[in-house]
């Protein structure tokens, strides 16, 4: 697959999209569930689908995350990504999953933690592992299976993530 890739022009994707269809297609092939995340931040807006392994947000801008989707191919398992974000004045909202968004949009408030988790036939085969850039903090250490990753009660944002989904 990787050659076919290379074969046909690829005109307007960087390196990143490359890659990024590159382990798409085997992850497919291989029947392993698939996962991209895409957060909202702030005065940028939505920015681009990323795969595991690949941080979504900004570093050095002191921007906010406002919202994030996380998106599960299971890919033949059995399962969903669930998540939740703690925003700003509102607390830790409901629990959503496979694209939804978590989160606010045009209020301006930032996302302070967030847990996410697996369900189904697929928890049972892969973990997820996702961590946080956090204002003034950095990044925290790697949370999984539905830890809180990002602090509460202490009024600071988030402003990158990085998750990875693997095999038990």
């Amino acid at each position: 697959t990787e050659t076919v890739l290379e074969q046909k022009s690829l005109e307007g994707y960087s390196s990143n999209n490359v890659e990024m269809l590159n382990v798409g297609i085997h992850n497919y092939l291989s029947k392993r569930p698939i996962l991209t995340y895409q957060t909202h931040v702030q005065n940028l807006g939505w920015q681009q689908i990323q795969s595991e392994w690949d941080m979504s947000g900004t570093s050095g801008k002191s921007l906010r995350l406002e919202g994030i989707k996380i998106y599960l191919n299971s890919n033949g398992h059995t399962g969903t990504v669930q998540y939740r974000t703690h925003v700003q004045n509102l607390g830790w909202q409901s629990w959503v999953s496979n694209g939804q968004m978590s989160g606010t949009s045009g209020k301006s408030l930032r996302l302070e933690a967030i847990q996410i988790r697996l369900t189904g036939g697929v928890a049972s085969k892969y973990r997820l592992r996702y961590r946080v850039h956090v204002q003034n903090e950095g990044w925290t250490k790697w949370s999984s299976n539905g830890e809180v990753a990002g602090t509460v009660g202490k009024c600071l944002r988030l402003e990158a993530m990085d998750i990875r989904l693997e095999k038990k």
